[in-house]
């Protein structure tokens, strides 16, 4: 195929290679896990309706560190609003699928309570808050850095 849009992340996290990826049912949400442990949720429902419109962009709406290690799995379970993340430390996650909230691992004591969004936690190996892109702006632009070269023959 070809090359339709080249992705640029927004954050400020360094999230590394994609090592996996997966959409939702109407291939509107594109979500990525990367190899430093990180997960990416990017809207591309209004691209998809017209790819030549320049207005309709691709928009990361979440980055956050997910796992200590890569991240080698992930879906989204839309009914529940969730993301299944696994990684190679053995671990399977569950967050919330707007917002990134930790709502605990495969094989905890306690059980999952996914509608118990107000107690913010983390898991124990990672300690980043997630990113919550909310709209483009002028800011989040992608700066091309220029160095300063000295030319001694001007």
């Amino acid at each position: 195929g070809n090359l339709m849009k080249q992705l640029l992340p927004f954050s400020e996290q360094p999230s590394g290679p994609l090592t996996a990826l997966c959409t939702d049912i109407f291939t509107k949400i594109l979500l990525a896990g990367s190899k430093n442990g990180y997960i990416i949720r990017w809207n591309m429902a209004s691209f998809l309706e017209d790819p030549r419109n320049k207005k309709n962009v691709i928009k990361e709406e979440l980055c956050r560190r997910a796992h200590a290690t890569k991240v080698v799995e992930l879906f989204i379970e839309e009914e529940k609003n969730v993301i299944v993340t696994a990684s190679i430390d053995g671990s399977v996650r569950l967050w919330h699928a707007m917002t990134g909230y930790y709502f605990g691992y495969f094989g905890q004591a306690r059980k999952f309570e996914l509608s118990d969004t107000s107690r913010l936690i983390l898991p124990s190996d990672v300690s980043a808050f997630p990113a919550i892109i909310k709209e483009e702006s002028k800011q989040m632009e992608k700066k091309v850095k220029y160095p300063l070269i000295l030319d001694r023959d001007k």
